[in-house]
């Protein structure tokens, strides 16, 4: 296992000394990955630009079969390809999933629904295609692909501007164009989609579809939930690279390209005045080989406290990550050449993954200190011997459905094991260093303690 460390130095109420940020190898043998989600479960899907979708399971290993082969479906090269996945908010029982991507025939933008196999959840069913929304494109570059689903239940699509330089259509500005939008749709309708009847165009000038536009190569976007906030890493046209932040309730916000590249004017012929406009949160310059951001998410996980509210994202070309932190300040790693990091993810405990679309590897995001999560109604609860080398006993345990689960140092889980009749836990089979054990149930919610292994 590698683990590749970057120090951080930064002080604030959350980091009161320097903090490490590590970058640990969870999988590698991809080809250009550029998404990384979860269906709720314990599994990582990983969209390859190339038309196909893996599966990686929590081990780390990718499975043999392909969960998605749309390859002869899609135009790959450059920027197209198959750039965006989601899962429905019913996946489990209804089996359906959301692709993006620039068609074979012309490159159009198409969204499409895909339907799980009914006898395999290893795999979909490639014939289940329904096609969403077709848009036509003007120029190769900036397609976009960023698809998520919002609390309410709608798809939100992020379209680039539809290319070359400097948006010379105007569609980012234009609200009667598809492109360089934030689009909103109900897709639990009989018809492709439905529109929201609360979309903020509708019944006046603009389509019906958008909810946001201004937008150049938005090329990642992600919810934090727990501000309620709409996260966009917007490419710049050649300057500026930017981060919006803005509610997700928040509807009919202008976010000013071509009018303006981040802060600054670009060419304001014909525009809306400034005051009109919503500006980004953040900017940074192409200083130091930057050159394109790669939008992250917030880390609301519960292993790495000192990360928690940071957004990560990072620069495409200068290899960096960074964070903003809530006074939106940015902080950024060392470069870590040769990856090109291309999109984070996800994983069911909010954990935060990183690709290198050069590399075609995958990280896990950690942190040097692991949260004990330990609290009152924990305190009797006893993991003994510690250190231990054979077997470890739990005392103050009542719950019968417990979950154990051993997490590696860096974060990373080892196994899921039971707990025997006379409370004990066989840990023979782990090699020597430190652990976490993290104890799980209805009752207890949550438990974690540092766990030495002789």
């Amino acid at each position: 296992m590698k683990i590749l460390l970057f120090v951080i130095g930064i002080f604030s109420s959350l980091f009161l000394n320097s903090q490490t940020i590590n970058l640990v190898e969870f999988a590698t043998g991809l080809t250009s990955p550029v998404e990384i989600t979860n269906a709720n479960d314990s599994r990582l899907f990983v969209v390859q630009q190339n038309g196909i979708i893996k599966i990686i399971q929590p081990s780390g290993t990718i499975n043999a079969t392909n969960f998605l082969n749309i390859s002869s479906k899609v135009l790959y090269g450059g920027e197209r390809g198959l750039l965006g996945l989601a899962f429905h908010p019913q996946y489990a029982t209804n089996g359906y999933f959301f692709v993006y991507y620039n068609n074979a025939t012309n490159g159009n933008i198409t969204v499409a629904r895909y339907t799980v196999s009914s006898t395999d959840p290893n795999v979909a069913d490639a014939s289940s295609e329904k096609i969403i929304l077709n848009i036509p494109k003007p120029f190769d570059n900036h397609n976009g692909g960023s698809i998520h689903f919002a609390p309410d239940g709608k798809l939100w699509v992020v379209t680039g501007d539809g290319g070359s330089g400097g948006d010379p259509n105007n569609n980012a500005q234009n609200k009667n164009s598809l492109l360089g939008k934030m689009l909103r749709l109900d897709i639990n309708s009989t018809n492709a989609y439905n529109i929201p009847p609360d979309n903020p165009f509708v019944g006046i000038d603009g389509a019906d579809e958008i909810w946001a536009y201004g937008l150049r190569n938005a090329w990642k976007f992600s919810f934090d939930l727990t501000t309620g906030n709409a996260m966009i890493a917007d490419v710049g046209q050649g300057q500026i690279e930017e981060i919006n932040k803005n509610p997700l309730t928040q509807a009919g916000i202008n976010y000013g390209w071509r009018c303006y590249e981040g802060n600054t004017a670009y060419n304001t012929g014909g525009c809306a005045a400034a005051s009109t406009m919503t500006f980004p949160v953040a900017v940074y310059d192409h200083s130091g080989g930057k050159c394109s951001i790669t939008g992250g998410y917030v880390y609301r996980g519960t292993l790495y406290p000192a990360l928690q509210g940071k957004y990560f994202f990072a620069d495409y070309c200068s290899n960096q990550i960074g964070m903003l932190s809530s006074d939106n300040s940015i902080t950024w790693t060392t470069s870590y050449s040769g990856n090109g990091f291309s999109t984070f993810g996800q994983d069911n405990q909010n954990g935060l993954y990183v690709a290198g679309v050069n590399s075609g590897k995958i990280y896990k995001i950690t942190s040097g200190t692991l949260s004990t999560q330990e609290n009152n109604n924990l305190a009797k609860i006893r993991v003994y011997p510690n250190p231990a080398s054979k077997k470890v006993f739990i005392d103050g345990i009542k719950e019968q459905k417990l979950s154990v689960e051993i997490i590696n140092s860096e974060g990373r889980l080892m196994n899921q094991l039971k707990i025997g009749n006379d409370n004990s836990i066989d840990i023979s089979g782990f090699s020597p260093g430190v652990y976490y054990i993290n104890l799980k149930s209805g009752e207890l919610k949550s438990y974690s303690q540092k766990l030495i292994i002789q």
